[in-house]
């Protein structure tokens, strides 16, 4: 999903789309890119929105980076998971994921498990530790303090921005409207469709702000081989025996 305006992180995105902002030497979608490459997928679809051309030109048809790429091109905005209606071929378990995100998350090995689930509907999820910069008070019923945080830290499970639908969870996904993942999953709740959480412990952050923008450029640049493990297979092959 590359069709974004990227507005809170204006003005860069004025003149260049989120998913073309550069992480070191490649922008982030390339990673994302390269990374299903490594881990086996050979066909994706970016759909897009904002300044479509410059993501068109820059990837083509995929062929640099040895893989098949094609375009969905969105003339009105229509949410994180709308484009998929107007998608064709999605007859067979598939990948969604926002293309402005740094992880080192195994793809295949999330697919895998999407497949060999009990599930239409498999989410990403990370633990994301939110500081609380407030004394929090804990109240009874009788209005009497009964405990106290300084300035608490809180875990929640927060989506990743990476899901794995089979096809029959198309069937919540209007054709005619905007359609986000908060959508979705609001309607498999009430549908009761299967929906799985994928519990991830490595390394996730996206791009979505400037102070975010600016902590992933310093974690990929210190971190690069969690993120680009086919730069290890490929020092391995040209290294002398």
């Amino acid at each position: 999903m590359a069709g974004g305006r990227g507005t809170r992180l204006r003005p860069y995105t004025l003149v260049i789309p989120k998913p073309l902002m550069p992480v070191a030497d490649m922008p982030i979608l390339e990673v994302v890119l390269r990374q299903l490459k490594h881990y086996g997928f050979e066909r994706v679809t970016i759909t897009v929105g904002h300044l479509a051309n410059l993501i068109v030109a820059f990837f083509g048809n995929g062929e640099k980076l040895g893989m098949q790429i094609d375009y969905a091109v969105e003339d009105q905005p229509r949410g994180t998971i709308g484009p998929l209606a107007h998608i064709d071929g999605l007859d067979e378990p598939f990948l969604v994921m926002n293309g402005d995100l740094l992880t080192d998350l195994n793809f295949g090995a999330f697919a895998e498990h999407h497949r060999t689930a009990d599930a239409a509907i498999s989410v990403a999820t990370y633990v994301k530790r939110m500081p609380i910069d407030l004394g929090v008070v804990h109240i009874d019923n009788g209005g009497r303090l009964c405990g106290f945080d300084e300035k608490p830290v809180i875990p929640f499970h927060v989506s990743m921005g990476i899901y794995a639908l089979s096809p029959e969870a198309l069937q919540q996904v209007p054709h005619d409207q905007p359609f986000g993942f908060d959508d979705l999953m609001r309607a498999a709740l009430h549908q009761q469709v299967p929906t799985n959480a994928y519990l991830f412990e490595g390394r996730w952050l996206d791009i979505g702000r400037k102070d975010d923008y600016q902590v992933a450029v310093e974690t990929f640049e210190r971190d690069r081989h969690f993120f680009c493990p086919w730069e290890a297979d490929n020092a391995e092959r040209c290294s002398p025996a």
